[in-house]
C-alpha cells in the first residue's frame, strides 16, 4: 500500500518540478487507444487539447484535469488542481492560449484535487460552485480528513521518511543518487502542500446557473447527488460539450463521499444530455455513453456485494479485499483483480447505515 502511494506521489512530484508533462500525454494516448484526436498545444506543464473553438481540455498538471473556455472578452476555467503552485502553473500555461483575463472559476465539487488551487486566483475572479461545495470547504476541515489525508496529507511525510531510510541503507552510488532526487521531489511536494489555503467559492447556486459570456452559453447544472453531495456538470449546449468532473470519469472514481443509489440516478440524467463529448475530471474525453451505463453497473454490483458482506458481519477492511469486480475490467482496466478501495467500501458501510436508519 505504501509503495503504491509512494509511486503516485512521485508521479505528482515529477510533474511539479517540470520536465515530464509529455509523459502524461503518452498515458492519455495509451488509454484512448491511439493518437490524440484533437489538436494539441503543449505548455510547460499542461497539455491543452482543443475540443472546439475556444474550448480546451487541460491535462498533465497536479490533480484534476481542467477545462479552459475562452470567450469573447474573458476566460472561464473548470477546476484548479491540488495546490496553489499547480494553479499558478495552469494560469501561466493558459497565457499560451489567450491574453484574455480569467474572470470565472467553476469547481465541479469540493475535493482537494479540484479546489486547492483556488487561492491562486485574485479577488476579481468569481469562484462558482453548487451550494454544498461552500458548506464542505468551510465546515469539513478538509485538510484533516479524506480524501486529502490518504492521498497527500499523511502519505507524503511517510514517503519522505521511507526515502530517508532507503538512502541511509543504500550502498550503490547510482541508486542512492536516484533516491535523493526522489526525496527532493517529495520534499518539494510537501512544501507546496503547506501552501494550501482552502478557499471556498464566493458564488453558489442550487440547481442551475447560466453564464452568458459574449456569444457563448455556459450552463452549470446540479443533476443530483452522486460522487459528492454537490457535483456540478458544466454544459455547453451550442458546442454539445459536457464537463462531468468526477461524477463520471473515464475510469473508476474515488467513492469515499458517494451517495450510491442517487449516483446511479444522477448518471441517468447525465446520459439524457445530448452531448457529443464528455471532458471528465480524470481520465480521457469520451463520447460513447455506454461507459456511463457500465459505471452504473459497477456501482450497483459494488453495493450489492458489499451489502451482503456487511450483513454477514464481515468488517469493512476484509470486505474491501473480498469484493470481486473483475467482471467490469473490460471498460475499467485499472481493475486488476479482486478488491476495491477501502475508503469507498467504508463509505458504502456508512451509507448503508444512514439509509437503514432513515
Amino acid at each position: 500500500m505504501l509503495a503504491g502511494k509512494w509511486r503516485a506521489a512521485m508521479r505528482f512530484a515529477a510533474l511539479l518540478i517540470g520536465g515530464v508533462a509529455l509523459a502524461w500525454a503518452a498515458v492519455a494516448q495509451a488509454q484512448s487507444g491511439g493518437p490524440d484526436p484533437y489538436p494539441v498545444i503543449q505548455g510547460k506543464t499542461y497539455k491543452f487539447e482543443k475540443i472546439a473553438d475556444g474550448v480546451y481540455y487541460a491535462t498533465g498538471g497536479f490533480g484534476s484535469n481542467n477545462v479552459v473556455i475562452v470567450n469573447d472578452q474573458d476566460v472561464v476555467v473548470v477546476d484548479t488542481g491540488t495546490t496553489p503552485a499547480a494553479a499558478r502553473a495552469f494560469i501561466a500555461d493558459i497565457k499560451m492560449l489567450t491574453n484574455k483575463p480569467i474572470r470565472f472559476v467553476v469547481n465541479t465539487h469540493w475535493h482537494f484535487d479540484h479546489t486547492d488551487g483556488n487561492s491562486a486566483f485574485g479577488p476579481g475572479v468569481q469562484i462558482i460552485a453548487q451550494d454544498y461545495v461552500r458548506t464542505a470547504i468551510t465546515t469539513f476541515d478538509v485538510l484533516h480528513r479524506e480524501p486529502f489525508l490518504t492521498s497527500q496529507g499523511n502519505a507524503v511525510p511517510a514517503q519522505i521518511d521511507d526515502l530517508g531510510r532507503q538512502i541511509a541503507a543504500e550502498r550503490d552510488p547510482n541508486r542512492k543518487a536516484a533516491l535523493q532526487q526522489q526525496l527532493l521531489a517529495a520534499q518539494q511536494v510537501l512544501v507546496q502542500l503547506k501552501d494550501i489555503r482552502p478557499t471556498p467559492p464566493n458564488v453558489t447556486y442550487s440547481d442551475k446557473l447560466v453564464l452568458h459570456r459574449g456569444n457563448r452559453e455556459i450552463d452549470l447544472l446540479f443533476l443530483g447527488r452522486g460522487h459528492t453531495g454537490g457535483d456540478t456538470v458544466v454544459w455547453l449546449p451550442n458546442e454539445r460539450i459536457v464537463c462531468s468532473g468526477d461524477l463520471m470519469e473515464s475510469r473508476i472514481a474515488y467513492m469515499g463521499d458517494g451517495y450510491f443509489d442517487e449516483w446511479v440516478t444522477t448518471l441517468d440524467k447525465l446520459k439524457n444530455i445530448d452531448f457529443a463529448v464528455d471532458l471528465p475530471g480524470h481520465g480521457v474525453p469520451f463520447s460513447d455513453k455506454t461507459i456511463i451505463s457500465e459505471f452504473q453497473a459497477y456501482l450497483t454490483d459494488l453495493v450489492a456485494q458489499v451489502s451482503k458482506l456487511k450483513a454477514a458481519g464481515v468488517p469493512a477492511e476484509e470486505a474491501a479485499q473480498r469484493v470481486d469486480l473483475t467482471a467490469h475490467a473490460k471498460y475499467f482496466p485499472q481493475i486488476q483483480g479482486p478488491g476495491a478501495d477501502l475508503r469507498g467500501v467504508k463509505r458504502v458501510y456508512a451509507w448503508l447505515d444512514e439509509r437503514d436508519h432513515k
